[in-house]
């Protein structure tokens, strides 16, 4: 068992030492995923990497006798004080990116900003205050006090992962449906037929929130295990204004009372409810569920951050998806929706037209969306766990980063693809889209960040950003992506 260090969880399978005490009043969470059955044998040293795994940014100071002071924070004084969190020696320290970049395209993926034998800093306030090598860090802290200090010789650090895209509350298990697709059934074969969405809304709209949010609870605590510390959840299983709010209440009790970040998705146009049209459905949505939603907003019971439509042939149509984004954005919410997945329906034309911050499935994007959303900066959230289950044809990511498309990753979590670990979607993401590693990572953090919002704050290790951590028992990132068992 690895050594218990208070403030830190060992999860992800190997060995676990159970949770730690939750910083939840701070912006900081910090997870150690070590895999100790597969560490060096005590004696040897783990290997370095080899040439061309990782190659240090040239943009980044190298010389020990300098603090990498990132976003003009220079730190030439002696740092006294209290702080809450020293991560010291590291042996690669993965910043992903290290000049306040909102995102990274191709050639910013593939060389990502690394620092080698460093330490970091996090503040009382849960921010990160310095990150440098580790000889000029213990200069500039030696009068320091912390909180926490961890020792992590031979060890990686990386920003905490980012899910950009899942359905994480809903009640009932689709396993039947598994044997239905393996049998040649596609998924709107079985949507069609009332399974898919409308079995789990059925469950969905019986469960109590108690039940509710006890499962949620269990889940994100799966998705913290697994290196993840921002999760984007959305609503979408109740389709009518009393069951979408069961669910966002759920969501916002979750983002409340727990240790890991929450970006609220309204999903309210998942699916047409049983027995009305998809007009129907849009204008409940556009009159009743959407004002509704804003009047809690401003009373402060819920926070809701992104709207979301599945713009789909037999679902939503254009048109509709159109009135629905719009009348969300009015309200606030930004526009981070599902389309072009299992029809080419122009949806990524629709979403550079509105003002997207990210589009999710794209497994039939047209080559006129790709170049819409890459000229709007709009985020591309890539999916590969979806297209493994339901067999479809993979997203086209290398087109898409050859284009300048911001690519991102999310794990789709759902009852139809029940996936918590990103760094499996990191693994799928190199096998089946033929992305690097470099370019999954930065997907799964500064991107999946942008998709969401939130790149100023999390994604990558910065001076003035969340302490938002991951530390791996290797010298080298990249057996994140490969021990992914």
């Amino acid at each position: 068992m690895p050594a218990w260090v208070p403030g830190i969880t060992f999860p992800w399978g190997w060995d676990t030492a159970g949770p730690s005490t939750l910083f939840r009043n701070f912006p900081f969470r910090c997870r150690a995923l070590l895999p100790t059955s597969r560490a060096a044998p005590a004696g040897q040293e783990e290997s370095r990497p080899a040439p061309g795994d990782f190659e240090l940014s040239g943009r980044l100071p190298s010389s020990p006798t300098t603090i990498c002071a990132i976003g003009s924070i220079g730190l030439s004084a002696a740092m006294a004080g209290e702080y809450r969190l020293l991560l010291a020696n590291a042996r690669q320290l993965v910043l992903v990116c290290g000049h306040g970049e909102q995102y990274l395209l191709r050639e910013g993926m593939a060389r990502l900003d690394v620092l080698r034998d460093a330490s970091l800093v996090v503040g009382l306030d849960g921010y990160i205050k310095a990150v440098g090598p580790a000889d000029a860090i213990r200069r500039r802290f030696a009068g320091a006090t912390f909180e926490s200090k961890i020792d992590c010789t031979g060890k990686c650090v990386l920003p905490g992962l980012v899910d950009a895209h899942t359905h994480p509350v809903w009640a009932g298990d689709r396993v039947h449906e598994f044997a239905m697709k393996l049998a040649g059934a596609s998924y709107m074969e079985i949507h069609q037929a009332g399974g898919g969405i409308h079995f789990t809304v059925e469950h969905t709209r019986k469960a109590t929130e108690e039940e509710l949010f006890a499962t949620f609870k269990h889940r994100l605590e799966r998705m913290c295990r697994a290196g993840s510390t921002l999760v984007e959840c959305k609503s979408g299983y109740g389709l009518n204004l009393e069951t979408e709010l069961k669910m966002l209440r759920v969501i916002e009790r979750a983002r409340q009372s727990m240790d890991i970040g929450i970006s609220s998705t309204y999903c309210g146009a998942h699916s047409v409810p049983k027995g009305k049209t998809a007009t129907e459905a849009t204008d409940d949505i556009i009159n009743n569920q959407l004002p509704k939603l804003k009047e809690l907003q401003q009373s402060g019971e819920i926070h809701v951050n992104n709207i979301d439509v599945f713009c789909e042939k037999g679902v939503f149509d254009v048109d509709s998806t159109r009135r629905i984004l719009q009348a969300g954005k009015d309200t606030g919410l930004q526009i981070n929706f599902h389309g072009d997945e299992l029809h080419p329906m122009k949806s990524a034309e629709l979403g550079a037209e509105l003002g997207a911050q990210a589009i999710s499935h794209l497994e039939e994007v047209s080559d006129e969306g790709i170049a819409a959303m890459a000229k709007a900066k709009c985020a591309a959230v890539l999916l590969p766990t979806t297209a493994y289950m339901l067999r479809l044809k993979q997203p086209q990511a290398r087109k898409m980063l050859d284009e300048g498309v911001i690519v991102a990753l999310g794990s789709d979590f759902n009852p139809n693809a029940y996936c918590f670990s990103m760094p499996m979607v990191m693994h799928l993401a190199c096998v089946n889209m033929k992305m690097s590693m470099n370019e999954a990572l930065a997907a799964a953090t500064i991107n999946a960040a942008y998709a969401l919002g939130k790149s100023d704050t999390q994604g990558s290790i910065e001076i003035g950003k969340q302490g938002d951590l991951v530390i791996i028992n290797s010298s080298r990132y990249v057996l994140l992506l490969l021990f992914v068992m």
